[in-house]
Protein backbone atom coordinates (compact mmCIF):
# COMPACT_ATOMS: atom_id res chain seq x y z
CA UNK A 1 0.00 0.00 0.00
CA UNK A 2 1.39 3.13 -0.83
CA UNK A 3 2.52 5.45 2.38
CA UNK A 4 1.42 9.14 2.70
CA UNK A 5 3.45 11.76 4.52
CA UNK A 6 1.56 14.84 6.13
CA UNK A 7 4.18 17.49 6.63
CA UNK A 8 4.23 20.23 9.22
CA UNK A 9 6.34 23.23 9.68
CA UNK A 10 7.16 25.45 12.77
CA UNK A 11 8.57 28.75 12.10
CA UNK A 12 11.59 29.24 14.27
CA UNK A 13 13.42 32.53 13.60
CA UNK A 14 16.72 33.39 14.79
CA UNK A 15 16.41 34.38 18.74
CA UNK A 16 12.09 33.82 18.99
CA UNK A 17 11.99 30.52 19.50
CA UNK A 18 8.62 29.50 20.30
CA UNK A 19 7.32 28.54 23.92
CA UNK A 20 6.84 24.50 24.10
CA UNK A 21 3.33 24.66 25.04
CA UNK A 22 2.72 27.16 22.44
CA UNK A 23 4.05 25.04 19.60
CA UNK A 24 2.29 22.04 20.60
CA UNK A 25 -1.38 23.60 20.67
CA UNK A 26 -0.65 25.25 17.18
CA UNK A 27 0.62 22.38 15.57
CA UNK A 28 -2.37 20.43 17.06
CA UNK A 29 -4.78 23.53 15.55
CA UNK A 30 -2.96 23.11 12.52
CA UNK A 31 -3.98 20.22 11.41
CA UNK A 32 -7.42 20.06 12.33
CA UNK A 33 -7.53 23.10 10.10
CA UNK A 34 -6.27 20.80 7.21
CA UNK A 35 -9.12 18.30 8.36
CA UNK A 36 -11.83 20.99 8.16
CA UNK A 37 -10.62 22.55 4.96
CA UNK A 38 -13.32 22.59 1.81
CA UNK A 39 -10.48 21.09 -0.11
CA UNK A 40 -9.86 17.79 1.98
CA UNK A 41 -13.61 16.90 1.23
CA UNK A 42 -15.99 16.10 -1.16
CA UNK A 43 -14.43 17.02 -4.95
CA UNK A 44 -11.64 19.37 -3.25
CA UNK A 45 -7.97 19.48 -4.54
CA UNK A 46 -6.57 17.91 -1.23
CA UNK A 47 -9.52 15.23 -1.26
CA UNK A 48 -8.07 12.39 -3.14
CA UNK A 49 -4.48 12.95 -0.73
CA UNK A 50 -6.45 13.25 2.36
CA UNK A 51 -8.33 9.83 2.00
CA UNK A 52 -5.52 8.12 1.10
CA UNK A 53 -3.69 9.52 3.84
CA UNK A 54 -5.93 8.11 6.62
CA UNK A 55 -6.70 4.99 4.90
CA UNK A 56 -3.14 3.95 5.74
CA UNK A 57 -1.10 5.03 8.25
CA UNK A 58 -1.76 8.52 9.42
CA UNK A 59 2.39 9.70 9.69
CA UNK A 60 3.02 13.11 10.11
CA UNK A 61 6.57 14.37 10.14
CA UNK A 62 7.13 17.94 12.01
CA UNK A 63 10.00 20.76 10.32
CA UNK A 64 11.62 23.77 11.35
CA UNK A 65 12.11 26.61 8.81
CA UNK A 66 12.96 30.42 9.06
CA UNK A 67 13.93 33.28 7.13
CA UNK A 68 13.91 32.66 3.06
CA UNK A 69 13.10 28.60 3.96
CA UNK A 70 10.26 29.75 5.24
CA UNK A 71 9.37 32.36 2.55
CA UNK A 72 9.40 29.18 0.12
CA UNK A 73 7.60 26.87 2.43
CA UNK A 74 4.96 29.49 2.51
CA UNK A 75 4.92 29.63 -1.39
CA UNK A 76 3.67 25.89 -1.39
CA UNK A 77 -0.11 24.74 -0.76
CA UNK A 78 -1.27 24.52 2.80
CA UNK A 79 -2.49 26.14 5.48
CA UNK A 80 -0.81 28.95 7.88
CA UNK A 81 -2.52 28.92 12.00
CA UNK A 82 -0.94 31.20 14.26
CA UNK A 83 -1.03 30.83 17.92
CA UNK A 84 -3.91 31.88 20.43
CA UNK A 85 -3.11 34.57 22.89
CA UNK A 86 -3.56 32.30 25.24
CA UNK A 87 -0.64 30.40 26.88
CA UNK A 88 1.45 33.66 25.64
CA UNK A 89 -0.45 35.78 28.18
CA UNK A 90 -1.08 33.50 30.87
CA UNK A 91 2.19 31.01 30.35
CA UNK A 92 4.79 33.97 29.33
CA UNK A 93 5.56 33.32 25.70
CA UNK A 94 4.15 35.36 23.54
CA UNK A 95 6.04 34.60 20.60
CA UNK A 96 3.28 34.54 17.93
CA UNK A 97 3.89 30.76 17.20
CA UNK A 98 3.18 30.30 13.20
CA UNK A 99 2.95 26.63 11.76
CA UNK A 100 1.63 25.70 8.51
CA UNK A 101 0.78 22.52 7.30
CA UNK A 102 0.91 20.72 4.52
CA UNK A 103 -1.60 18.40 2.41
CA UNK A 104 -0.38 15.16 2.62
CA UNK A 105 1.77 13.81 -0.42
CA UNK A 106 3.77 10.39 -0.68
CA UNK A 107 6.70 9.74 0.87
CA UNK A 108 8.74 9.92 -1.94
CA UNK A 109 6.94 13.12 -3.56
CA UNK A 110 7.48 15.79 -0.92
CA UNK A 111 8.46 18.49 -2.83
CA UNK A 112 12.00 19.69 -2.22
CA UNK A 113 11.72 22.68 -0.30
CA UNK A 114 10.15 20.87 2.71
CA UNK A 115 12.09 17.76 2.13
CA UNK A 116 15.71 19.67 2.68
CA UNK A 117 13.85 21.00 6.00
CA UNK A 118 15.65 20.02 9.43
CA UNK A 119 13.59 17.78 11.59
CA UNK A 120 15.89 18.41 14.54
CA UNK A 121 16.55 20.81 16.68
CA UNK A 122 12.66 21.52 17.33
CA UNK A 123 13.28 21.59 21.23
CA UNK A 124 11.27 24.29 23.05
CA UNK A 125 10.74 25.06 26.68
CA UNK A 126 8.39 27.27 28.35
CA UNK A 127 8.96 29.86 29.70
CA UNK A 128 6.71 30.23 32.79
CA UNK A 129 4.75 27.91 34.74
CA UNK A 130 1.64 26.97 32.72
CA UNK A 131 -2.09 28.00 34.02
CA UNK A 132 -5.00 25.31 34.34
CA UNK A 133 -6.69 25.04 30.93
CA UNK A 134 -10.11 26.63 30.88
CA UNK A 135 -13.20 24.48 31.96
CA UNK A 136 -14.97 23.02 29.14
CA UNK A 137 -11.66 23.74 27.03
CA UNK A 138 -10.61 20.17 24.91
CA UNK A 139 -6.80 19.44 26.45
CA UNK A 140 -4.58 17.00 24.85
CA UNK A 141 -3.03 14.96 27.75
CA UNK A 142 0.55 14.20 27.49
CA UNK A 143 2.42 11.19 28.89
CA UNK A 144 4.38 12.10 31.70
CA UNK A 145 6.34 9.35 31.76
CA UNK A 146 7.72 9.55 28.04
CA UNK A 147 10.45 11.47 26.67
CA UNK A 148 9.66 13.20 23.92
CA UNK A 149 11.40 16.08 21.34
CA UNK A 150 9.44 19.22 20.77
CA UNK A 151 8.99 17.78 17.01
CA UNK A 152 8.07 14.31 18.26
CA UNK A 153 5.70 15.57 20.69
CA UNK A 154 3.86 18.51 18.16
CA UNK A 155 3.73 15.29 15.80
CA UNK A 156 1.76 13.70 18.88
CA UNK A 157 -0.33 16.21 19.77
CA UNK A 158 -1.51 17.16 15.60
CA UNK A 159 -2.49 13.56 16.14
CA UNK A 160 -4.49 12.98 19.00
CA UNK A 161 -6.45 16.23 18.17
CA UNK A 162 -6.88 14.26 14.85
CA UNK A 163 -8.37 10.69 16.61
CA UNK A 164 -10.92 13.60 18.74
CA UNK A 165 -12.06 15.01 15.29
CA UNK A 166 -12.63 11.69 13.86
CA UNK A 167 -14.39 10.54 16.93
CA UNK A 168 -16.86 14.03 17.26
CA UNK A 169 -20.72 14.23 15.61
CA UNK A 170 -20.35 16.87 12.72
CA UNK A 171 -22.34 18.79 15.01
CA UNK A 172 -19.25 18.87 17.39
CA UNK A 173 -17.10 19.14 14.79
CA UNK A 174 -18.68 22.63 13.40
CA UNK A 175 -19.03 23.52 16.85
CA UNK A 176 -14.63 23.64 17.02
CA UNK A 177 -14.49 25.17 14.51
CA UNK A 178 -16.88 27.77 15.33
CA UNK A 179 -14.38 27.94 18.10
CA UNK A 180 -11.16 28.31 15.80
CA UNK A 181 -10.12 24.52 17.38
CA UNK A 182 -9.35 26.37 20.62
CA UNK A 183 -7.76 23.67 22.51
CA UNK A 184 -5.11 23.02 25.21
CA UNK A 185 -2.30 21.05 25.78
CA UNK A 186 -0.95 19.78 29.30
CA UNK A 187 1.30 17.47 30.77
CA UNK A 188 -0.83 14.65 33.16
CA UNK A 189 0.57 13.96 36.12
CA UNK A 190 1.11 9.92 36.97
CA UNK A 191 -2.32 9.91 38.63
CA UNK A 192 -4.33 11.83 35.72
CA UNK A 193 -2.94 9.81 32.95
CA UNK A 194 -3.79 6.17 34.73
CA UNK A 195 -7.19 7.16 35.28
CA UNK A 196 -7.19 9.01 30.94
CA UNK A 197 -6.03 5.75 29.87
CA UNK A 198 -9.09 3.81 31.60
CA UNK A 199 -11.53 6.45 30.64
CA UNK A 200 -12.36 5.10 26.73
CA UNK A 201 -10.87 8.47 25.52
CA UNK A 202 -8.99 8.81 22.01
CA UNK A 203 -5.10 8.29 22.83
CA UNK A 204 -2.12 7.31 20.25
CA UNK A 205 -0.62 4.62 20.79
CA UNK A 206 3.09 5.52 18.74
CA UNK A 207 4.56 2.63 15.87
CA UNK A 208 7.71 3.66 17.88
CA UNK A 209 9.73 4.34 14.69
CA UNK A 210 11.55 7.30 16.58
CA UNK A 211 12.10 7.96 20.32
CA UNK A 212 9.58 5.78 22.03
CA UNK A 213 8.99 2.40 22.21
CA UNK A 214 6.74 0.47 19.74
CA UNK A 215 3.24 0.64 20.73
CA UNK A 216 3.64 3.63 23.67
CA UNK A 217 0.40 5.72 24.37
CA UNK A 218 1.66 9.12 23.96
CA UNK A 219 -1.38 11.61 24.26
CA UNK A 220 -5.00 11.80 25.41
CA UNK A 221 -7.47 13.94 24.08
CA UNK A 222 -10.15 14.91 26.12
CA UNK A 223 -12.93 17.21 24.44
CA UNK A 224 -16.28 17.95 26.36
CA UNK A 225 -18.09 16.48 23.41
CA UNK A 226 -16.90 13.07 24.02
CA UNK A 227 -18.39 10.46 26.57
CA UNK A 228 -15.76 9.36 28.84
Amino acid sequence: MDEYVLTVVVRVEKGARPGQTEALETAARAVLAILADERSSGDGEWAAAMHAWQDARIRKVVRRARGAEWRRAEALPGITVTSTADVGEQGGAGSGVEVRVFPPVLLDAVPRDLAKLQVTGTDFEDPAELPDPDPGKPVLWINPGLEMSSGKAMAQCGHAAHLAWLALSTAGRKEWVAADFALAVRTATPRQWGKLLDSGLPVVQDAGFTEVEPGSRTVVADHPLLTR
